[in-house]
């Protein structure tokens, strides 16, 4: 079997669920040894197990810069370097303009936006030159949502990001791009409503994509490793939609 990352070192944070555990997996069965950051322990060893291929998972919060640092030391002490880094651990919930409070805003631009900046600082170190990073946008960056603008807010940030780094890293051949999903089958997507809400939301959101459904983890995982291999190498400061066509319409 063909695979294209054989030997090649990755990280994705937030890889305990959702879209991290979809990408992880892929990454691994395409040859990578990847490593996984989650806040949950028992989440973590779960994904470990279902990613298989000797994946290796690291108890650490995204927007801890000391749970950044000890994720880094363990990688350069197991692996010695890092050639993908898939910054994918974010969040967020939805709140209306007058009910926004300082907490929701500093919580969700705590993981999506510094957790994000320093996430790939701290990985310079460790990064080949000519490896790539993959940052988690979202569709919401470029579309108006109800109840949703902070969240929103912060991946049209993270697209920013991407553009400015680009020039940044440019002499180590370093590739940033931005993988920008749109609603996916996921707990994330699920826990935005009451659970008695869920397959309603669901449904509504299926209706709003061209293809008639919602988006599947692993499918994100294909195109995140489609930006990480040799295949993109000429691909540089892109927002790739992982859409179906919701954003595109």
């Amino acid at each position: 079997m063909n695979k294209p990352l054989e030997g090649k070192i990755a990280l994705v944070t937030g890889g305990s669920t959702g879209i991290g555990l979809g990408t992880a997996r892929e990454l691994a069965a395409q040859g990578a040894r990847v490593f996984i950051t989650g806040r949950r322990q028992a989440e973590l060893d779960a994904a470990v197990a279902a990613i298989g291929a000797g994946a290796t998972g690291i108890r650490a919060d995204a927007s801890s810069l000391s749970d950044l640092d000890a994720v880094y030391a363990q990688i350069a002490k197991s692996a010695g370097k890092l050639d993908i880094l898939f910054a994918n651990a974010g969040g967020g919930d939805m709140l209306p303009l007058g009910a926004i409070t300082e907490e929701h805003f500093d919580r969700i631009f705590g993981t999506n936006v510094r957790g994000v900046v320093f996430t790939v600082q701290k990985a310079l170190p460790l990064l080949v030159d000519g490896g790539s990073v993959v940052l988690t946008g979202s569709t919401t960056s470029i579309q108006g949502t109800a109840n949703f603008s902070i969240y929103s807010a912060s991946k049209a940030a993270v697209r920013n990001l991407a553009r400015s780094w680009v020039m940044d890293l440019k002499e180590r051949g370093i590739r940033v791009n931005v993988v920008s999903p749109g609603p996916i089958r996921t707990p994330g997507l699920g826990g935005l409503v009451p659970d008695e809400a869920r397959q309603g939301l669901f449904d509504f959101l299926a209706s709003q994509v061209p293809l008639a459904r919602l988006g599947e983890p692993e499918e994100i995982g294909k195109a995140v490793a489609f930006l990480s291999s040799d295949a993109a190498s000429f691909v540089n400061g892109v927002e790739l939609f992982v859409d179906g066509g919701m954003a595109q319409i």
